[in-house]
């Protein structure tokens, strides 16, 4: 695997850290387990530095070896956890888009703060059921994937009653290009901004938009990103979902985010750019 973030990185690296206390502790060398697993020893190496991503038929074969058959399961599940952190979309999504949008049900239940950046289109928590139809269409046709639209939207409407029940807060930033993208074309755009009138009066959100001409000497746009509390962040890549868990690596986040926070207008200024988007749909 190719560790697509250093949170994936440093988790590869600790398993790897493991698995050589494993080794030490069996009074091997790195040759003398290569030996007994059938490996090049230059295999051990890098699995113990975070260079190769073991298979679960590695680590059972390590701790077979090293009389540590009790702590299969435990690596096992520390793997699984690594290879959850960057998932390739054909992989997330190889059975339709319904079981995705399931997927991070349990997330967005157990946060009580979301804080999402979108830089290109307007977040799920605030889209319509036709703006979310017009999103999922174009995904389901460019990866080429089963036709379970209409299941998918009908998840993804579901998990919106989170921004209307429980003490959940909602701090949304957009670009305001994102105002001037007609998704699913002028009807289902201007729908969809008539909802972000009403949605950003909501009291557990806070709606903001970074005006056009903005000077970003500062900070300029990044990747879409969305912060679940201060455990998680994710980000949606052209080829998969990144998934960030290293404190050192949400902090980041965390001050890009506050950093965008300061540009963004709120309130009636908001208020007015979406206006005037949808007046230049009518236009």
């Amino acid at each position: 695997m190719r560790s697509s973030s250093s949170s994936a990185h440093k988790a590869l690296e600790a398993l790897g850290v493991k698995l050589r206390g494993i080794r030490l502790d069996a009074g091997l060398s790195g040759r003398a387990l290569g030996h007994l697993t059938g490996w090049h020893s230059s295999k051990v190496s890098k699995i113990e530095h975070g260079r190769q991503t073991p298979t679960a038929d590695d680590i059972r074969a390590w701790c077979e070896q090293c009389g540590a058959g009790d702590q299969i399961a435990d690596l096992v599940a520390s793997l699984r956890a690594v290879e959850g952190m960057f998932v390739e979309w054909r992989q997330m999504e190889r059975t339709g888009l319904r079981l995705a949008q399931e997927s991070v049900l349990p997330l967005w239940e157990r946060t009580r703060h979301f804080r999402i950046y979108s830089p290109r289109m307007v977040p799920g928590p605030l889209q319509t059921r036709a703006y979310i139809t017009a999103v999922l269409t174009a995904i389901m046709r460019r990866r080429s994937l089963p036709d379970d639209v209409d299941a998918a939207v009908q998840v993804r409407v579901d998990k919106q009653n989170v921004v209307r029940e429980g003490a959940r807060r909602f701090a949304v930033l957009l670009e305001e290009n994102v105002l001037s993208h007609p998704i699913g074309g002028s009807e289902t755009m201007a729908g969809q901004l008539g909802h972000l009138l009403t949605a950003g009066a909501l009291p557990a959100v806070s709606l903001g938009v970074i005006p056009l001409g903005t000077d970003r000497s500062n900070i300029w746009p990044v990747e879409g990103f969305w912060m679940f509390d201060d455990a998680e962040v994710t980000v949606e890549l052209v080829s998969g979902h990144l998934t960030i868990t290293q404190p050192r690596e949400i902090a980041l986040y965390d001050g890009v985010f506050a950093a965008l926070a300061e540009l963004a207008v709120y309130g009636s200024d908001a208020r007015a750019l979406i206006t005037s988007a949808v007046a230049a749909l009518d236009g």
